[in-house]
């Protein structure tokens, strides 16, 4: 009996650990299970049970569970097979930290009047640096901001979906007045470029929201710019300092003027459009039933189109509210601008919203889309970077798409896989690198070996993400962040090749040369 007791608590404990591993709470592991066989999937409450020990599952149910995390249902049974603890990410979100040394020259005093100098002489604009540090703060905090996730499922009730009526209905409740215009795209300046660009939406202060009547017949967008006009009444009282909703831009969500240096406004309207945008993705699409729904739909973009939210909002909201942190989000514009970026999982940027760079590594997926003329507009690929002496492996899911005055743009969301295969499999780096050197032997491309694609849907299975499995059917691609440090045998096309060298090798050679001749005279 004793023994009984120890087995059944060893198997509720391997389960919650296991749960946790994956941050799934009790409820969406009933749910997931639900979806499986409604049948026999257990209540909220006799998994619990289970987990405490109370309760021992039975055969059929055990092998449910095998099947939601992609496990033999003997090792719920092998008292000699410890569940993982959480595993820490190696990886933390954005890019790597660089230590202020010496210190005395990062005081708050020198910092105040080097950084202005900086973006002068740089040419940055006030905008571009504040939407930097934005960027910065929200990849260090993984996205979380639970004051304005609890302020909008205040206003929403945390009610699933919203319609554009709905939306209408809580302007009324919070005493603003909608007053619609007319006014085709236009040709705006957005620093040294024009660009087409149409004005969606602003806010008037105190509580006038004029709203462009071409939003009539996009209730997608719509319901986004309300919602974020929504986001300003609540939270700033309506006091009318924020940017207007327009489309096109390089740096955020409205084109902006050649104004290098940095001023105050730059910093606060950069932050409160990022504050009503968040507000606007959390009322939208309200944590837990957005997450149920995502586990519904296997986190496929084109669910939302059933809904009315946009790609750039199911993408930007799934890397808040899945149970995996490990993501990247990217909106890029042609030539080769990031207008939006998020890196929680910390992958290198191929280019940015500063400067385009001269040599973008060509086989990224969102560069490829952004050159392909014709063909499918959305596609998913799974990616391997070379970062020091290891590889890292990504899978994608890019979209092609246009803005609302006709600009195209590519939208992409991913993930980092090797977290998740490390869950599963102490392999996972040699599976990773087994998928990296059948590409370096075939010219940066290769279909994924047959060990290592069935460990990644395995993977993709337990974080319910189905266009994982889709990137599987396309050739796996090396991608590096510049051309000229291509790992490929055959360096892509890039710039042509440079006689130049650097110092930091002269001064080898030289050193080395100096040493051979001293032990040629010993």
């Amino acid at each position: 009996m004793a023994q009984h007791t120890r087995n059944t608590r060893l198997l509720g404990s391997k389960l919650r650990t296991l749960r946790k591993t994956h941050g799934l709470t009790l409820e969406e592991l009933s749910a997931r299970c639900i979806q499986l066989d409604a049948g026999r999937a257990p209540s909220v409450s006799y998994l619990s049970m289970i987990e405490g020990g109370k309760r021992v599952p039975s055969a059929e149910l055990l092998a449910l569970f095998a099947t939601v995390f992609q496990r033999d249902p003997d090792w719920f049974l092998d008292a000699n097979q410890a569940a993982e603890a959480p595993a820490a990410s190696e990886r933390a979100g954005g890019a790597p930290p660089v230590p202020f040394e010496p210190a005395f020259l990062f005081s708050r005093e020198l910092l105040q009047a080097a950084i202005p100098e900086l973006l002068a002489q740089t040419g940055t604009s006030g905008r571009q640096f504040a939407h930097l540090l934005i960027r910065s703060h929200q990849e260090i905090s993984r996205n979380d901001y639970p004051d304005l996730e609890r302020a909008a499922e205040e206003v929403g009730d945390r009610r699933f979906p919203l319609s554009a009526e709905d939306l209408i209905a809580l302007c009324r409740h919070h005493g603003l007045e909608l007053r619609w215009f007319d006014r085709p795209p236009v040709l705006a300046r957005d620093r040294d470029t024009e660009l087409r660009s149409m004005l969606r939406s602003f806010y008037d202060a105190p509580d006038v929201v004029y709203v462009n009547s071409a939003l009539r017949a996009d209730p997608a967008r719509l319901k986004f710019d309300l919602a974020s006009h929504i986001a300003h009444k609540v939270l700033h009282g309506g006091d009318g300092l924020r940017s207007a909703h327009a489309t096109g831009g390089q740096v955020g969500d409205s084109p902006h003027g050649p104004s290098a240096g940095l001023s105050p406004d730059d910093v606060l309207h950069a932050w409160r459009d990022f504050e009503c945008s968040f507000f606007a993705g959390a009322l939208l699409c309200p944590k837990v039933p957005f997450r149920r729904f995502l586990a519904r739909e296997e986190h496929r973009i084109e669910a939302g189109e059933k809904i009315h939210l946009t790609p750039a909002v199911m993408m930007r909201r799934m890397t808040k509210v899945s149970p995996y942190p490990y993501w990247h989000f990217f909106d890029a514009y042609p030539p080769g601008y990031l207008r939006a970026v998020y890196r929680g999982n910390g992958i290198p940027l191929p280019w940015g919203n500063m400067a385009q760079v001269t040599d973008p590594c060509p086989h990224w997926a969102v560069f490829r889309m952004l050159e392909r003329q014709g063909g499918p507009d959305r596609r998913s690929q799974i990616s391997v970077l070379r970062e020091g002496e290891q590889f890292l492996l990504y899978v994608c899911h890019s979209r092609q798409t246009e803005d609302m005055a006709g600009n195209p743009h590519v939208l992409s969301v991913g993930v980092d896989m090797v977290p998740a295969l490390r869950a599963r499999t102490a392999d996972a780096d040699r599976l990773v690198d087994s998928i990296a050197q059948a590409c370096l032997q075939n010219h940066g491309e290769a279909r994924v070996p047959d060990e290592a694609a069935l460990a990644i849907r395995a993977a993709a299975k337990v974080l319910n993400i189905g266009w994982i499995p889709e990137a599987l059917e396309q050739p796996a691609r090396i991608i590096c962040p510049r051309s000229t440090n291509c790992p490929r045998h055959e360096p892509c096309a890039g710039p042509g090749t440079s006689r130049a060298r650097e110092i930091a090798e002269l001064q080898r050679e030289i050193v080395g040369g100096a040493k051979r001749v001293r032990r040629a005279a010993a």
